[in-house]
């Protein structure tokens, strides 16, 4: 007579079979309502993410706008307009193109300029020591006025 086995017995058919592996890992019937409204709550995410995306590729606002953007960059912000190139095949779209300056730099870089080798970190610096060259030059010319204003005040004669 064979030994009966105490706790948990094995399921007798295949599809049982799957269905006790299934929910030893947490997909069995108990849990179909956890994945469903997973796979809502995921579907929901990837819609605002992908609205988002669309409204980014054609908003007037830009990506990040809680980011406050310098007067600068703003002032540039037409040369990175986003260019529609003609159908290859069609040669009057083409020459139409070429006419207007299309070819001009390159798809990424403002039109009109060859693309360097700087990332936005790099822009973001040369602005910075822009601005600290401005201050700079300002803070010199104050003090430069505050010592002739010093010396004519004592009578010398400074131009």
């Amino acid at each position: 007579m064979p030994r009966k086995r105490f706790g948990i017995q094995e399921p007798q058919t295949a599809i049982q079979h799957a269905q006790y592996y299934l929910k030893k890992i947490g997909l069995g019937p108990n849990n179909y309502y956890f994945w469903k409204q997973t796979g809502k709550a995921l579907i929901c995410t990837y819609a605002v993410m992908g609205a988002a995306w669309l409204y980014n590729e054609t908003s007037p606002l830009g990506w990040w706008t809680l980011k406050p953007m310098p007067k600068e960059e703003k002032d540039m912000a037409h040369l990175y307009e986003r260019r529609q190139f003609p159908y290859p095949g069609d040669a009057e779209a083409m020459e139409e193109f070429v006419k207007q300056g299309g070819m001009i730099g390159t798809t990424i870089g403002p039109k009109g300029m060859v693309e360097n080798d700087m990332d936005e970190s790099d822009y973001k610096k040369e602005l910075k020591d822009k601005k600290f060259e401005q201050e700079a030059q300002k803070l010199w010319l104050r003090m430069r006025n505050e010592i002739i204003a010093e010396l004519q005040e004592k009578g010398f004669e400074v131009e």
